[in-house]
């Protein structure tokens, strides 16, 4: 399948060296304003054409897939004019800014028999891999309580992630990744979401500086996701409260600043408090953009899909409603 990468920054990199490792792919068209981002991505595949304008590439007849790492307020107008195209769609996070743009597209997508998908990596982590499993075993009991979180006390970023009109705010920059590894996790209808919005010091952008989703499952479980750049005091990524015990997923501080690259130490504590390291799955490089070559070529279903995507977004976009609301529930547009 000849792939297409729409915009070459850090995440286009890392799409650029999966595709050069998976059988089955090729990259043959890079798009990007910026020459010297062209000239990285050629580094890696030197025979790829390269454009300046994204209309072009699409409309070269080059490519047969195209992987589109813009901005998110735009994710829903280029992957609309790919899909128009009849080109396969592989988006970043999250699928789009509201449920409505998620549905045209998938609508769009399903008209034409054409793929499209959401670059859900954090799907694919050590850490949460290894989690899901011993969750999914009763390692730990029934969960009813699971709590995530990421940040710390830092001044955010002056780029697009900061910008709340262009990144669709806190809960939807981090929360693509948090919230799809919870409903990943918990395959049971919701009730409802509740969300806070924070904004108290970082007054040069507009994301909230510290933001709350809490989803109540129709049974009473509970699950949270905090993203903070007001946290003096880290909490764990992960702590999940089962019936039988707990694990928690400690922060891996040899890589501060940057903590949030390296997979967390994951504990198990037994109904004593008693605690003991867990040894993390491993897992094969690139397993998405394998999965994904599987699905292009011979229609093998993906661990991800579409509408599980378009479902964060929904989750998200009611936690901002409720936020507004100053923390009153909100019932979520799930589809099935």
């Amino acid at each position: 399948m000849r792939m297409g990468l729409l915009a070459y920054g850090a995440i286009g990199h890392e799409h650029n060296l999966a595709i050069g490792a998976t059988a089955g792919l090729e990259l043959t068209a890079v798009c990007d304003t910026n020459s010297e981002r062209v000239a990285a991505a050629l580094e890696l595949a030197p025979d790829a054409a390269t454009f300046s304008d994204a209309t072009k590439m699409l409309d070269s007849g080059l490519i047969d897939a195209v992987v589109i790492s813009t901005p998110p307020d735009s994710h829903y107008d280029w992957a609309k004019a790919a899909l128009t195209r009849k080109i396969h769609v592989v988006l970043e996070k999250p699928m789009a800014l509201t449920v409505a743009q998620c549905d045209e597209l998938i609508a769009l997508a399903t008209a034409r028999e054409l793929t499209l998908v959401v670059y859900q990596n954090r799907r694919f982590d050590r850490d949460f891999v290894t989690l899901r499993r011993l969750v999914n075993e009763g390692f730990i009991g029934e969960v009813f309580q699971y709590d995530s979180f990421v940040g710390g006390y830092s001044r955010p970023c002056d780029y697009w992630h900061s910008d709340a009109d262009v990144s669709g705010g806190a809960i939807f920059d981090w929360g693509s990744h948090f919230i799809d590894q919870i409903i990943n996790l918990f395959d049971k209808p919701i009730d409802y979401v509740s969300g806070v919005n924070h904004k108290r010091h970082w007054h040069h952008v507009t994301n909230a500086d510290h933001a709350i989703v809490t989803i109540t499952f129709t049974d009473g479980t509970q699950a949270t996701f905090t993203h903070s750049d007001l946290s003096a005091a880290r909490k764990p990524k992960f702590h999940v409260l089962g019936t039988m015990g707990a694990i928690v997923g400690e922060w891996d501080l040899a890589a501060e600043p940057a903590v949030a690259d390296l997979p967390a130490r994951l504990f198990h504590f037994d109904n004593t408090g008693h605690a003991t390291a867990i040894v993390l799955d491993e897992v094969a490089p690139y397993e998405f953009h394998r999965e994904l070559a599987a699905l292009l070529m011979h229609g093998i279903p993906m661990q991800v899909n579409a509408l599980a995507s378009r479902n964060v977004v929904a989750i998200m976009e009611a936690a901002e409603l409720s936020a507004l609301r100053r923390g009153r529930p909100v019932t979520p547009e799930i589809a099935v």
